[in-house]
């Protein structure tokens, strides 16, 4: 990705992002071969549509981008990326009404990965001059970690398995100078982690929780929590396949975690990060949980199964509780929740759930500024009752079909009692189709926006 990015080019082709309204002085202004040959190709200033104008020898001279007039919050930040893979080989610097320069650099970068684990990809190769006042050192921290979440998203579960996102996260702790230590397998009962044993113990390939932990112990604690089901089957309560189509992005809230972390460490924020993953593969064998099950939890509360394909937030609720114990400034969660929270808002915007006024604010403030959008949700007390069980503590999934995201959302909030602001994302983690700066499939979700939120609470001195 640092390939795509220039600091400076003499030889730089203009890009010129305009208005349909724009478009007569824009092209008053050009020469009058570019002029004829724009007005010759019907280029309207349409938003998304683009031209390539010519020069006298056949050279690029110029390239249009027609970009949304009106209320600049309905146009997306990310527009002008979409050329880094529509452009031939060169340099080119945006023009005109390009609106926010960092997120329209920000959507160069990322328009420009391509995941190629498996067959060769062809590389974006059109390069774009660092806009002024845009640090470039940050754009590449942000997008050199969206490309390691989606990467890991989009790897399959046969080559992304519990032990490899421990594997992952170990490579982030070496990077970053942060220690990361595992507690595998049978282990997990002996450190009082049962419900993450529970629903991982049916794999061949055995569960854990993964623990990073980088910075000063005397700066603010904040902690990250990312959901990693490697594969889900949907255990007992088995899937369609259809449903089971896109469950190696299970992990996606372990992946948004990942990059998260990785961001707020190469920045050197002065907080004491910590990173918690349960990773496990909901597998079906002898060894499968069941519904009906009661299983026991690090909180001590006992959890009667409602269905075995909600089991994201049970080990999430093990690992929130761990979380919990020592009592962050800020504890955050990500996760493929639950498919009420696409029904609700589809695949671009993922829901919040948090008790903190401030926070809540803030959150909708960032991710409104860095384009990685959500949208808050209710912590509805009056649904609680739904999450009971006659024979334990609290069922994990309400009776009935209603409020999916936010019962779960309510049920993880049952595990978090001493952190000052907690919040739950519910996050989809994959691109359904391309969008500038967001090309079809693995995605990475309310990363950005966190890292833009710490670096507001804790700035760098």
């Amino acid at each position: 990705m640092n390939s795509l990015i220039v600091q400076a080019s003499p030889a730089a082709v203009p890009v010129h992002c305009v208005t349909k309204p724009g478009l007569p002085a824009l092209l008053a202004e050009l020469s009058p071969v570019s002029r004829r040959f724009a007005e010759a190709q019907g280029f309207a200033g349409k938003p998304g549509q683009h031209l390539v104008l010519p020069d006298a020898s056949g050279a690029v001279a110029a390239v249009l981008l027609g970009v949304e007039a009106g209320d600049v919050r309905r146009r997306d930040p990310f527009a002008p990326g979409r050329l880094a893979t529509s452009l031939p080989a060169g340099d080119y610097a945006l023009r005109g009404e390009v609106g926010d320069p960092a997120l329209a650099a920000l959507g160069w970068l990322l328009q420009g990965y391509a995941f190629g684990r498996y067959r060769k990809a062809a590389p974006a190769t059109a390069r774009l001059v660092l806009p002024d006042g845009v640090d470039g050192a940050d754009l590449i921290r942000i997008a050199t970690s969206v490309a390691l979440a989606r990467d890991l998203v989009n790897t399959p579960a046969n080559d992304m398995g519990p032990a490899e996102i421990e594997t992952a996260i170990r490579a982030l702790a070496a990077e970053c100078g942060a220690t990361a230590t595992a507690i595998v397998g049978d282990e997990l009962l002996v450190r009082n982690f049962p419900m993450i044993h529970a629903v991982g113990r049916a794999s061949p390939r055995a569960p854990r929780l993964v623990d990073l932990v980088w910075g000063d112990p005397a700066h603010p604690r904040i902690t990250l929590v990312g959901k990693g089901v490697a594969f889900d089957t949907g255990g007992l309560d088995l899937k369609t396949s259809a449903g089971m189509l896109l469950m190696k992005k299970d992990m996606g809230g372990a992946a948004a975690a990942i990059a998260a972390a990785r961001m707020i460490m190469l920045a050197k924020l002065p907080v004491r990060l910590r990173l918690l993953v349960p990773a496990v593969e909901n597998a079906v064998s002898g060894s499968s949980f069941r519904p009906g099950d009661v299983l026991a939890s690090r909180k001590g509360l006992s959890v009667e199964i409602g269905n075995t394909d909600a089991e994201g937030r049970l080990i999430l609720a093990d690992a929130l509780a761990l979380a919990d114990e020592e009592a962050p400034e800020l504890l955050i969660d990500y996760a493929t929740l639950t498919g009420a929270a696409r029904t609700a808002l589809g695949p671009e915007l993922p829901p919040f759930y948090t008790h903190d006024e401030g926070l809540a604010a803030e959150i909708a403030r960032q991710g409104e500024a860095v384009n990685d959008p959500v949208w808050r949700m209710p912590l509805w007390p009056n649904y609680e009752r739904m999450l009971d069980s006659r024979i334990a503590d609290l069922n994990h999934v309400s009776g009935g079909a209603f409020a999916g995201s936010v019962t779960a959302a309510l049920f993880l909030n049952r595990f978090v009692e001493k952190s000052a602001s907690y919040a739950h994302f519910d996050i989809y983690a994959w691109n359904p189709s391309s969008k500038p700066g967001r090309p079809e499939g693995g995605e990475c979700q309310a990363a950005r926006l966190t890292y833009a939120l710490v670096r507001q609470l804790y700035p760098a001195g």
